[in-house]
């Protein structure tokens, strides 16, 4: 039998909107002092991220992608402006509250895919639900799924050296869908590898959205990927703007195909 969870407060409050933003970012800056000077990595970034979406954030290296990607993540907090997880300000959140998010409604993606080298595929995939304290039973389901999900149910034995780049990024996205999160975000989960493999991770993203109802959002500088979004938005010297022409309307994010 599955263990019994207590109740979430992070999916509070109960009266939000099916189609209220999962994440939202008002006039968000992030800034840091480098000598006598302040950079803005973010610049007054406003930016809504909708249930069952996939939204790419594209830009140079340097561009401030990746301090948005930890400000959505709660990796960091904004100098000026909020970031709300469904409909909390991440800065009110205490030190129980951010475990929670990040052990259960917000898996991560590495560019660097971060596999313990000593574990197989599959015990990479099962040790998050270790952690969370999830059931034997439960955690057999979820990570046989998940490996059967991204094509690698045969190489389950296999340790991450025995692995191809492609391999070992497709095995860390099913340990960060493992957990059943609210939303996955990927830094540059395309950066180490090949055009083929690039193009097989998005589109396994698109799938994941499209199919599996989840959300995502990845950072990429590969423009050649775009295509597969629902939502892109570009950053330069940490302002973001949209792309223009691009994205769903968030009522048809919840209608499923007949």
């Amino acid at each position: 039998m599955s263990q019994v969870s207590k109740p979430d407060r992070l999916r509070q409050p109960e009266a939000r909107s099916a189609t209220a933003p999962l994440i939202e970012v008002h006039n968000a800056s992030r800034t840091f002092k480098l000598g006598s000077e302040m950079v803005y990595a973010v610049r007054n970034v406003n930016l809504n991220i909708y249930r069952r979406s996939f939204v790419t954030l594209v830009g140079r290296s340097g561009s401030g992608k990746t301090t948005l990607l930890n400000l959505l993540a709660g990796l960091d907090h904004p100098s000026e402006g909020q970031v709300m997880f469904n409909g909390r300000d991440i800065a009110d959140f205490n030190e129980s509250d951010m475990i929670q998010m990040r052990r259960n409604r917000i898996g991560v993606v590495f560019q660097s895919f971060a596999l313990l080298p000593l574990l197989s595929a599959y015990e990479n995939v099962e040790l998050p639900l270790r952690i969370a304290g999830v059931a034997a039973r439960e955690r057999t389901r979820r990570t046989e799924e998940v490996l059967d999900m991204v094509g690698l149910s045969r190489r389950a034995k296999h340790r991450p050296y025995e692995l191809s780049g492609g391999e070992q990024q497709r095995i860390s996205i099913a340990r960060a869908v493992a957990i059943q999160p609210d939303i996955i975000l990927a830094d540059e989960p395309t950066g180490e590898l090949d055009s083929v493999n690039a193009s097989n991770i998005f589109g396994l993203f698109q799938q994941m959205s499209r199919e599996r109802d989840m959300t995502i959002v990845a950072t990429t500088h590969d423009r050649t990927l775009l295509d597969l979004a629902d939502e892109i938005y570009e950053i330069s010297d940490g302002v973001l703007t949209q792309r223009a022409g691009v994205g769903r309307d968030p009522e048809t994010m919840f209608r499923r195909p007949v």
